[in-house]
C-alpha cells in the first residue's frame, strides 16, 4: 500500500477511509476548533449519507489512502479465487479478526474475509453475525472495485459473484 501525503488528495478524488470504505473528497476547508485553525478534508460517503471531516495533517495517520491500483484489484480478485482458509478458533475470535481486516481498509484483507465467509447454496447456513461480516466486507470490496474500474456497483458486484461462484464450481 502506498503512503500518500496530504497534498496527494484533491477535491473530487475518491479515497478509502479504513472504517468507512470508499468516499469522495468534496472540499478542503479551514475550520476553527478549540481556538486552533485546522485544514480539513471533507469526505462524502454517498451510500451511507455521511460526511466525514479529517484534519489534513492527520489524514495519512488515520489511514486515509488513495483507491487501490488496478493491479491491487486484480490481486484481490485472485485472492477471492483461492480456497477459503477458516481457522479452528472460536467464532468470537475469528469474528474479531474478520472485523479487523474489514476495518484495516486493505483491499486484499477484505477480499480474504469475503472468500472465507462466502457460502455456496449447498453449504450450511450462515449465522447472523457471519452474514453481517460477509456483507460488510463484500460491500467494501464492491465499492472499491466499482470506483477503480469506473463502473457501477451492480456490475462490480456481478463480477465478484462470478469469481466466487466459479471458485466453488472449480473446487
Amino acid at each position: 500500500m502506498t503512503k500518500a501525503k496530504k497534498s496527494d488528495f484533491r477535491p473530487n478524488d475518491f479515497v478509502v477511509y479504513p472504517a468507512h470504505g470508499v468516499g469522495k473528497i468534496v472540499s478542503i476547508e479551514e475550520q476553527e476548533i478549540a481556538g486552533l485553525s485546522m485544514e480539513l478534508f471533507v469526505i462524502s460517503f454517498e451510500k451511507d449519507k455521511m460526511t466525514l471531516r479529517v484534519p489534513t495533517a492527520k489524514a495519512v495517520e488515520s489511514g486515509l489512502r488513495s483507491l487501490s491500483t488496478p493491479d491491487e484489484v486484480t490481486q484481490a480478485m485472485k485472492t477471492l479465487k483461492g480456497k477459503a482458509k477458516v481457522k479452528r478458533a472460536m467464532w468470537s475470535r475469528r469474528a474479531q479478526e474478520y472485523e479487523q481486516k474489514i476495518n484495516s481498509g486493505d483491499l486484499i484483507a477484505i477480499a480474504e474475509v469475503v472468500r472465507d465467509l462466502h457460502r455456496a447454496d449447498d453449504q450450511r447456513e450462515q449465522s447472523y453475525s457471519e452474514r453481517q461480516l460477509y456483507e460488510a466486507a463484500l460491500e467494501r470490496l464492491t465499492r472499491e472495485f466499482a470506483a477503480v474500474s469506473d463502473t457501477d456497483e451492480t456490475t462490480a458486484g456481478k463480477s465478484i459473484t462470478e469469481v466466487l461462484v466459479g471458485r466453488v464450481v472449480a473446487a
